[in-house]
């Protein structure tokens, strides 16, 4: 038998399927895991579930073992003081540069072979030379990731305005196009400050609910027609949509919410 489950590694908080030639794990175990970038160190933030040895592994990352408190100590070599260090060093020697590029981040690889540096730019850079000075300070194998905005919430956010953790810290694995169409889809303000998350862009969880939106709305009569109701006939000129009621202006110009079920269509 072998076990499966997800699992968080990374500052950059990725997400993966792991399986794992033993059982025994559980939720929150630390474990040292195979991905795709490498060793690494990671916790297990789902049920685990056994699966018979012959049971498809093609796609998923591997658990190597659990985490021995040698594993957990070799995790961040630079402790956070190095880490500040690390950053402040590559700041500088980005200045130095001129380089046009913003350094969001440091993490020490599992393992202490590598740094990796996250950093936000518009314009192609060449920091063949910045690398150089890295390696040289730090006698390690530097990478230089290139990141988004969004990435850049992942990596430093804590909460947003609803009160809970960012999303994208959470629990998103990937970050799926959030348009304006939604916003307004859901009738939301169109405030950029009050639909915008801690990366600047559209909030993602304007996508939730859009696929409920929609199909609430599929079956409303559209705003413009001409309907029969008990209170008397008028044009549609507003939906509330998770109430299923229809806003008519009556022919007097007053204006009635009126259950989807009560209306009746007499003109486009």
């Amino acid at each position: 038998m072998k076990s499966v489950a997800t699992v968080l590694y990374s500052d950059m908080r990725y997400r993966g399927e792991f399986f794992a030639a033993f059982e025994g794990l559980s939720r929150g175990d630390l474990c040292v895991v195979r991905s795709d970038r490498g060793v690494d160190l990671g916790r297990i933030v789902s049920g685990v579930d056994v699966r018979p040895d012959d049971a498809e592994s093609a796609g998923l990352g591997e658990i190597v073992r659990k985490a021995t408190p040698e594993d957990i100590s070799r995790h961040q070599p630079l402790g956070v003081k190095g880490q500040s260090e690390a950053f402040r060093f590559c700041v500088d020697r980005i200045v130095v540069h001129n380089l046009p590029m913003k350094l969001v981040g440091v993490e020490h690889v599992f393992g202490g072979g590598k740094i990796v540096f996250y950093y936000l730019s518009d314009a192609r850079v060449d920091f063949r030379g910045l690398v150089r000075d890295l390696a040289q300070r730090f006698h390690a194998r530097i990478e230089m990731k290139q990141i988004g905005v969004r990435d850049e919430a992942k990596l430093l956010g804590t909460v947003n305005s609803c009160g809970r953790e960012l999303c994208c810290r959470s629990f998103l694995k990937t970050f799926a196009p959030v348009t304006m169409k939604m916003a307004k889809n859901q009738k939301s303000t169109l405030d950029p400050s009050k639909i915008s998350g801690r990366c600047g862009r559209l909030m993602c969880c304007l996508r939730y609910e859009d696929d409920t939106y929609t199909e609430l709305k599929k079956d409303l009569p559209r705003k413009g027609c001409t309907v029969c109701t008990s209170c008397g006939d008028g044009k549609v000129v507003d939906h509330e949509v998770l109430k299923q009621n229809v806003v008519v202006e009556l022919e007097n110009g007053s204006r009635v919410s009126v259950p989807f079920g009560e209306v009746k269509v007499t003109g486009k």
